[in-house]
């Protein structure tokens, strides 16, 4: 592993390393903030999952996460949405390829050789962030948004017992449900539908739920809300009982400015569980 660079962060520090990935074949990007508390020994970490188009340093940048997070007392990991590099595939629409991993382990071609973003996301980065930094990784907790939603929300259901707690900001609730959704599971995965299962948020919330307190956010004005979807999330919480909060925000659409808007919400409500 090899520091990009390293700044000095509220109090805390702000890094951003690469590293070999067996996962993907390649080299990953990802962005850590350590709050100053590391520096007495391991704290709470927080995942946040960034969405299409997106690389480590979108919401490293333009969430406002670090100035919470530190008042907190907790880390930070941003992945990077996708493998990258010469020889990775790509695709010329902005919903496939790279910055568009959507989480899942591809198993047709020419997608399957590294684009294996659970794998990585759920396995490797966190065992080599808990060996390197001084997180807990009996505290954690994830969240994300949009693309990045739908891989929170999907992670935190079929672990259970990994995270503490789970949230979203304007996520994919139900590809599934559309034809927009169905496109990339295809490309990714293949037409046998069953080969699907455990990547719609909306099926594994009304099947199993999560075990823990859910916080879900979403601009009443966000211009992809045919695509997200929300309303089958919604639904299938209320369904199952599942203890949490589901909110329409006036106004608001899919933007960094409604992430940032929201930020401080998303980061306490992950304290509150983590520091139980």
């Amino acid at each position: 592993m090899k520091a990009l660079f390293e700044h000095r962060c509220f109090g805390g520090l702000q890094g951003v390393y690469t590293h070999a990935s067996e996962a993907t074949g390649g080299d990953m990007t990802f962005g850590l903030f350590l709050p100053a508390e590391s520096a007495d020994g391991p704290v709470p970490v927080l995942w946040y999952l960034s969405g299409l188009t997106c690389t480590h340093e979108n919401a490293m940048v333009k969430a406002g996460a670090q100035m919470w997070a530190a008042e907190q007392g907790i880390a930070l990991v941003f992945p990077d949405t996708s493998p990258r590099g010469e020889g990775v595939a790509n695709h010329d629409d902005y919903d496939m390829g790279q910055g568009a991993g959507f989480y899942v382990n591809a198993t047709q071609a020419p997608w399957a050789p590294h684009f294996r973003m659970w794998d990585y996301v759920a396995e490797e980065l966190p065992a080599l962030v808990s060996s390197a930094f001084p997180v807990d990784a009996d505290r954690q907790a994830i969240t994300g948004h949009s693309m990045g939603g739908h891989g929170a929300l999907t992670l935190a259901m079929r672990q259970p017992g990994r995270f503490r707690s789970v949230s979203a900001l304007a996520p994919i609730c139900h590809p599934f449900g559309s034809d927009w959704g169905r496109k990339q599971f295809t490309a990714y995965l293949g037409p046998d539908e069953a080969t699907w299962t455990g990547h719609d948020a909306s099926v594994l919330m009304q099947e199993a739920g999560f075990d823990g307190p859910v916080l879900i956010d979403q601009g009443t004005k966000d211009q992809f809300l045919d695509l997200l979807k929300p309303e089958t999330l919604s639904a299938a919480m209320a369904s199952r009982r599942q203890p949490g909060l589901f909110r329409m925000q006036q106004g608001y659409d899919h933007s960094y400015f409604f992430v940032a808007s929201f930020m401080e919400d998303h980061v306490s409500f992950h304290a509150e569980a983590l520091w139980a």
